[in-house]
């Protein structure tokens, strides 16, 4: 392949890449003309990776060095992906050219210069459950009771020392802001983060949090290197900027220091990360930082429909802190974005579930569908309802329901109830107990099999170790509250009421959506009479979708439920965004938080640009089974123009659900009726899979 001198009026038409027919005009114009300081805003859609991707060979086409090219990705998985497509588009692979997460180039650098900050070029990176266990360590180390009351986990502490390094700030004020339930053990878990610290210097280790504090520690006090690495990478392109944090904006603005050239591109619209720490700051405020920023705005969008985008544009339009910018389709124009009120949760899943079978007979495959949600536990409903009409599923963003440990545990507390000699459940409760290992917890679990109830367990005395007594007595109150108790609901809300919250929040960062599972599942469970029924239920879910009648196992394609976080990035061509409540949907405690309305906004806007044809906003009116409750929709939908979204009634109702089995035989479903009445246009019959759809007879 023919090189190319560097100069400013490079010759387009002496290119190997036609570039001018490859891009569109927004396109082009952030490859041809980002040097110095340049701020791409890049809509949903819009196609960044290619103009990152072009800017790069553009650049290595221009005749800059490929070791002057430093390119930033979030993922390993983006970076790979840009790196390949480089090389595809020169013909030729660019040795030299740095590419990778912020993570990887840290590494690179200090395995180069670590010596400089007082570590040796082969240290050792911790993992994730390296960190976890020497934060074990430490605790063991200082000699902390944690048993007398709970104490936050290794993971938990982890979690909390990580968030502190990452955003910048004093220990004290993470805990008060974000674990204010822990305020009262700072002085003890700042001696745990300082021993930690301490402990990896020792042993020159670094976690993937030192990767980058090292090496802005190294930029920040070692001049020689600043300038040494700012005169090589002539070139920074970042990609994502909006999801940097606060260490990760020094660090590149201090390897541009002398060159400039630094290319970020991102959409403040999609800042979505702010409990890792992400800083939407750093992009709104991008122009402020780097002098004679030059913005470039990416707005066409190939991914979805105009009438989509309408609705997208409107939501994002009522945020203040923001880049405005409007997505104009390259798509056909196609069909509104529905909303669905349903009766009540087991009818909001029993609509989403019979419409992506509609949409299957339509041609939309399974694998081109997804189900988005704000948190894990507004999926329950739906799952079973899946399960229930054998839709297989893949989950995203975790586990799928009974998969989860807190549910497990649950679980486990109710075995026991029913059944006081089994073994196996008692092991997992009695591990819940701070002070009990494996080996006390099957000689207990051992003991109690002599006995055929719940009283006899209590009155037995059981021998508990020591430091392991409060934690005893802790339970057997729990086991006194479930001992008269048989409906499965208020089995479950017994657990809670006990030890066992505490537990969850000392053990888990994310312990409010946990209750909130539990809670979800309580009110699921209302729907039991029989312990023994619904525990029955729960162990044959295990089982779903994993063997065909041979034996073998049964593979096909799935469609997808996600968190709204894990499906940025993707997209579908239909789209459900379920469980839109008020209170549910902006998360309440969103309304607490400074900016913490505008990132729920931003989540909504991205769970509606994750859709290519067909959109769907669906939501319970009520909930609750002994005492209804009614719901607002969320706020974002009151938000939108009713003429932007075409309604959807649900005509039948949705009586209680007695779940009995899972068989489709022993489930009588008599179906839906839905109207798809267009704001009081005249409707037509339509039969289709299960289920009458009335709509607009122009659109059959």
């Amino acid at each position: 392949m023919k090189e190319f001198v560097l100069h400013d009026d490079f010759d387009l038409s002496k290119a190997n890449i036609d570039y001018q027919k490859e891009l569109n005009a927004e396109q082009l114009e952030v490859v041809l003309h980002g040097d110095g300081p340049a701020l791409v805003l890049a809509g949903a859609g819009s196609g960044k990776t290619r103009t990152i991707t072009y800017r790069v060979a553009y650049l290595l086409e221009r005749g800059v060095s490929p070791e002057s090219i430093l390119l930033v990705t979030f993922t390993n998985k983006a970076a790979k992906e840009m790196m390949e497509r480089v090389e595809s588009l020169l013909g030729r692979k660019p040795k030299g050219l740095w590419g990778g997460t912020f993570h990887s180039i840290a590494n690179r650098l200090l395995r180069i210069y670590a010596p400089e900050i007082g570590h040796t070029s082969n240290f050792t990176i911790l993992d994730q459950e390296d960190a976890k266990a020497l934060v074990k360590v430490c605790i063991k180390a200082l000699k902390i009771d944690t048993t007398s009351r709970r104490f936050p986990s290794p993971a938990k502490l982890n979690g909390i020392i990580s968030y502190a390094k990452n955003s910048g700030q004093p220990m004290i004020d993470v805990l008060e802001t974000r674990y204010p339930s822990f305020i009262e053990m700072s002085s003890t878990i700042e001696r745990i983060a300082e021993l930690y610290a301490s402990r990896k210097r020792e042993s020159d280790s670094m976690d993937f949090d030192d990767l980058l504090l090292k090496l802005r520690e190294l930029l920040f006090t070692n001049e020689g290197v600043r300038q040494r690495l700012g005169q090589q990478f002539e070139y920074i392109l970042v990609d994502e900027y909006q999801d940097t944090n606060v260490i990760q904006a020094d660090i590149i603005r201090q390897l541009a220091s002398v060159h400039g050239n630094v290319l970020v591109v991102g959409d403040d619209a999609q800042s979505i990360y702010s409990f890792r720490a992400a800083e939407i700051k750093n992009i709104l405020g991008f122009p402020q930082t780097y002098n004679n920023t030059k913005t470039f705005r990416l707005v066409t969008n190939y991914r979805s429909t105009p009438e989509i985008l309408a609705v997208a544009n409107n939501t994002i339009l009522q945020n203040r802190e923001q880049f405005k910018k409007e997505l104009g389709a390259v798509l056909a124009s196609f069909e509104k974005p529905n909303i669905v009120p349903a009766q009540n949760a087991a009818q909001e899943a029993q609509f989403i579930a019979q419409r992506i079978l509609a949409l299957r007979d339509e041609g939309v495959p399974l694998s081109e569908t997804a189900v988005l949600f704000r948190a894990a536990f507004h999926s329950q409903q739906l799952e079973f309802e899946l399960m229930r009409r054998d839709i297989p599923y893949e989950y995203r963003g975790g586990l799928k329901f009974f998969e989860r440990a807190h549910v497990k545990d649950l679980v486990a507390h109710l075995r026991v109830k029913m059944n006081p000699k089994d073994e196996m459940a008692w092991m997992r409760v009695l591990s819940l107990i701070p002070g009990v290992g494996l080996v006390t917890a099957e000689k207990m679990a051992s003991v109690f099999k002599q006995f055929t109830t719940l009283d006899e367990i209590l009155h037995s005395q059981p021998r508990v170790p020591k430091r392991a007594q409060i934690g005893w007595n802790n339970l057997a109150k729990t086991l006194v509250l479930m001992r008269d108790e048989e409906r499965p609901s208020e089995l479950i809300r017994a657990v809670v009421t006990g030890d066992y919250r505490d537990y969850i929040e000392a053990e888990y960062p994310d312990f409010m959506d946990r209750l909130e599972d539990i809670e979800q599942f309580a009110l699921f469970a209302e729907g039991y009479t029989s312990l023994q029924k619904f525990l029955d239920e729960v162990a044959l879910t295990g089982e779903y979708g994993a063997l065909r009648e041979d034996g073998s196992v049964f593979e096909e394609e799935k469609m997808v439920l996600s968190t709204i976080h894990q499906s940025k990035g993707l997209e579908w061509s239909a789209v459900f965004i379920m469980h839109l409540v008020d209170g549910k949907f902006p998360i309440g405690a969103a309304l607490d938080e400074k900016g913490g309305l505008e990132e729920e906004r931003r989540l909504f806007y991205v769970a509606t640009t994750r859709a290519k044809k067909h959109l769907f906003y669906t939501y319970p009116i009520t909930s609750g089974y002994d005492t209804l409750m009614l719901s607002q929709p969320s706020m974002f939908l009151q938000e939108l123009p009713r003429e932007l979204l075409e309604e959807i009634k649900l005509k039948a109702s949705v009586s209680k659900p007695s779940y009995g089995s899972f068989s489709n035989d022993e489930w009588v479903d008599e179906g839906p009726t839905i109207v798809f009445d267009d704001l009081g246009e005249r409707v037509k019959k339509k039969p289709t899979t299960g289920m009458s759809f009335l709509r607009d007879i122009d659109e059959l």
